[in-house]
C-alpha cells in the first residue's frame, strides 16, 4: 500500500491541479468507490456538485480535500491501487475508471478515482475543530509533520511494551510508515525489526526518527516508490525510489554497508528485509 511518500506526492499534484476549483458534477461509476459514504452513490455526487475544493491535505498515508464553504472534506482511500489523475477531458476512460469529477471552469481537465483492485475509494466527512475529517481525527501525526513530538514519541515507544516495527507501523503513535520504508530506517539505523521499545534511550529514538525523516524525505525528491503500475502521481507518472532501496526487497544481495547478503523473514502477514550482521537480533531472555 502508497506510505507517505507516495500520498504526499499525489497530495502535491491534486494542490496543483484541482484546489480552488468549483466541482460541476461527479459521476460514481461503481458502487464499491464510495462504499465508505454511507448514504451512497447519489448522495455523495450531489453533495460534491456546486462546491469548491480547498487545498489537499494529509496527515501521514490519510488524503483528503476540504470543501471550502462547509465543515466537510472528501476523504480517499487509494487501498491496494487506487489512483488520483488529473485528465483531459478528451482523454479516453481508464478501464477501471470508478469516480468522475467534472469542474465549473474552462481548464479543461477533470478529476478521475481509478482503482483495479476496487479496495479503495472516496467518501464524504464531517470535520473535526482541528480540520481532519472525523474518522480519523485518532491518527497520530506523522514524522514529517512541523508539530511531531519527538519527546512525547519517544515516552510513548517506552510505554508500550511492544517491538520496534510494531510500534513504528502503529499509526495511533507515528502515522505515515508502512512497510517499506520502516525497513529502510531501521537498515540505517542498525536495529532489528524484534528490538523491544523498551530498551530505547532518548538519543536511540531521536536517531531512528532522523532516519525516518531522511528516508521519507530522499522518496519523496524521486515521485516515491513505484513497483509497478499501480503507484502513481496525478500525472499517471511513477516514482524511482526503489532504485535507491537499501534493505526492502533485497533478500540474498550484499547488505551495501558490509556485504553480508541480505535475508527476509516473514513478519504479522508482510515481510522484513534486514542484514544479519548489522542488524543484530535481540537476545532472548531465559
Amino acid at each position: 500500500m502508497p506510505e507517505l511518500p507516495e500520498v504526499e506526492v499525489v497530495r502535491r499534484g491534486l494542490e496543483r491541479w484541482v484546489a480552488h476549483r468549483t466541482v460541476a458534477d461527479a459521476e460514481v461509476l461503481h458502487p464499491r468507490a464510495v462504499r465508505r459514504h454511507i448514504a451512497g452513490a447519489d448522495d455523495f455526487a450531489h453533495r460534491l456538485k456546486g462546491h469548491r475544493i480547498g487545498t489537499p491535505s494529509r496527515r501521514g498515508k490519510y488524503l483528503w480535500l476540504p470543501l471550502e464553504d462547509t465543515n466537510q472534506s472528501i476523504l480517499a482511500h487509494l487501498g491496494m491501487s487506487g489512483q488520483l489523475l488529473v485528465q483531459p477531458h478528451t482523454a479516453p476512460d481508464e478501464r477501471h475508471l470508478r469516480i468522475r469529477v467534472r469542474f465549473a471552469d474552462a481548464l479543461g481537465t477533470e478529476l478521475r478515482f481509478v482503482d483495479q483492485r476496487t479496495f479503495g475509494g472516496l467518501s464524504l466527512h464531517d470535520d473535526t475543530p482541528e480540520g481532519l475529517p472525523d474518522v480519523i481525527a485518532h491518527i497520530a501525526r506523522d514524522p514529517l509533520d512541523p508539530l511531531f513530538d519527538d519527546e512525547a514519541f519517544h515516552q510513548a515507544l517506552r510505554r508500550k511494551r511492544t517491538t520496534i516495527k510494531r510500534a513504528l507501523l502503529d499509526q495511533s503513535l507515528i502515522s505515515g510508515v508502512g512497510n517499506i520504508y520502516a525497513d529502510e530506517a531501521l537498515w540505517r539505523t542498525r536495529l532489528h525489526y524484534d528490538r523491544p521499545t523498551a530498551t530505547f534511550t532518548r538519543p536511540r529514538t531521536l536517531e531512528l526518527l532522523g532516519h525516518v525523516r531522511d528516508v521519507m524525505n530522499a522518496a519523496l525528491a524521486v515521485g516515491g516508490t513505484s513497483f509497478d503500475s499501480l503507484y502513481v502521481n496525478v500525472n499517471g507518472e511513477s516514482g524511482y525510489f526503489d532504485r535507491s532501496l537499501d534493505a526492502y526487497g533485497r533478500e540474498g544481495l550484499p547488505c551495501k554497508r558490509c556485504g553480508t547478503p541480505m535475508r527476509r523473514r516473514p513478519w504479522m502477514n508482510r515481510s522484513s528485509y534486514f542484514c544479519p550482521k548489522c542488524q543484530r537480533a535481540p537476545r532472548v531472555s531465559s
